[in-house]
């Protein structure tokens, strides 16, 4: 017998850095996928195609509006979710404003600009710990522009994914932050009363990023959760 793997997605401008700390404290092997397909759908079948089997499945953000997708087209092989700092409702008017503007920034050279403007809606202050910053910025220029641009355009195709929530039968966490300025506690009250069953929990004080800011808490949390995830038969052939 054999756990699932565990896929972890990072939110927009994050890649695998994003659960360095919590990957070391759940001292398990994952498997981490890049986000770079222009839609939400196709981001969802970059996952289905980067492992094989039934796999738990963690996102952050946009990697967990593509792993609502993700069970969507695939539920059968889903064995586990978790959901933090994420939104399942339709993008708002303001936000698509706000994306094609940060696209046009970026196609423009601004690349820069954009992602200093995105800095301080990361963290639980808009002037978070050097350290924080700094690891944010990173990932950031190692995501790019031309993903980046990408990620704002799949973000444009979101749809409200509540309804199809109701489908899902598989253990599920959903993590919020106290203190988040892009995903309140609200948006993960309505997920985790989407999904039955589903255990909400949410750190206070923390913001968006919860993985580098609260890595201890979010693996302990992590961990728990995967020990209600059913384990799959290894086949004997």
């Amino acid at each position: 017998m054999t756990t699932a793997p565990l896929v972890l997605l990072p939110g927009m401008l994050c890649d695998a850095g994003l659960w360095d700390d919590v990957r070391g404290e759940l001292g398990m092997s994952t498997v981490d996928v890049e986000l770079s397909a222009p839609s939400i759908e196709g981001m969802a079948r970059q996952v289905l195609g980067a492992v094989e089997g039934p796999f738990a499945l963690a996102g952050l953000s946009l990697g967990a509006i593509v792993g609502f997708e993700v069970l969507r087209l695939a539920p059968e092989r889903v064995t586990g979710f978790c959901a933090m700092s994420t939104n399942a409702g339709a993008p708002r008017p303001h936000q698509l404003d706000q994306w094609a503007a940060l696209a046009r920034l970026t196609a423009g050279g601004g690349f820069a600009d954009a992602v200093e403007a995105i800095l301080p809606t990361m963290f639980a202050t808009p002037e978070p710990p050097a350290e924080h910053a700094r690891r944010f910025l990173a990932m950031a220029w190692r995501v790019g522009p031309a993903a980046f641009r990408a990620q704002l355009a799949a973000q444009a195709t979101r749809t409200d994914a509540h309804e199809a929530l109701r489908a899902v039968r598989v253990p599920s966490l959903v993590l919020s932050g106290g203190a988040d300025a892009l995903c309140p506690e609200s948006f993960h009250t309505a997920i985790a009363s989407a999904i039955p069953g589903a255990r909400l929990r949410t750190l206070p004080g923390a913001g968006h990023l919860l993985p580098i800011e609260r890595p201890g808490e979010v693996a302990v949390l992590l961990a728990d959760w995967l020990r209600t995830v059913p384990r799959r038969k290894e086949s004997h052939a």
